[in-house]
């Protein structure tokens, strides 16, 4: 089993698709990975020699790429920042509502979780209010 940056890839599939396993290497940067190690696209995870999984991970180390934990504390830090300056962004983060202009009266169910129910605005509890006021 290859294990690259602190990430099993897949053994049955094509080291090109399996790279992609690892947070923040996509289809491009891992044929670009690959090219640069001199391994074959279409060999097999479980095919891998330790000199061409040691390849890899070396291409992967000196090419700067953020990955993993790197690219996650990145990523934390930069919402992190967005709150303390108290941008607009940055509450949405911080109350976990949509962050990108997307409308929360319908949908949004991702962020904001499971429908709860609000005592009297059912449509016959709001029914019940009209009739008692006339």
């Amino acid at each position: 089993m290859s294990r690259i940056e602190g990430v099993d890839l897949p053994v049955e599939k094509r080291v090109e698709v399996a790279l992609t396993y690892v947070r923040g290497i996509g289809a491009t940067l891992a044929k670009k990975i690959i090219a640069e190690a001199g391994v074959s696209p279409d060999i097999r995870v479980k095919d891998l020699s330790e000199e061409q999984v040691g390849k890899i991970r070396e291409v992967i180390q000196k090419g700067g790429y953020r990955v993993e934990g790197e690219l996650a504390a990145e990523t934390a830090n930069n919402i992190k920042r967005l709150q303390e300056i108290g941008s607009y962004r940055g509450m949405r983060h911080a109350r976990g509502l949509p962050v990108r202009g997307q409308r929360t009266k319908t949908n949004a169910r991702t962020r904001r979780g499971r429908k709860m129910a609000i005592a009297g605005t059912s449509k016959s509890a709001i029914a019940a209010k009209k009739s008692e006021k006339t």
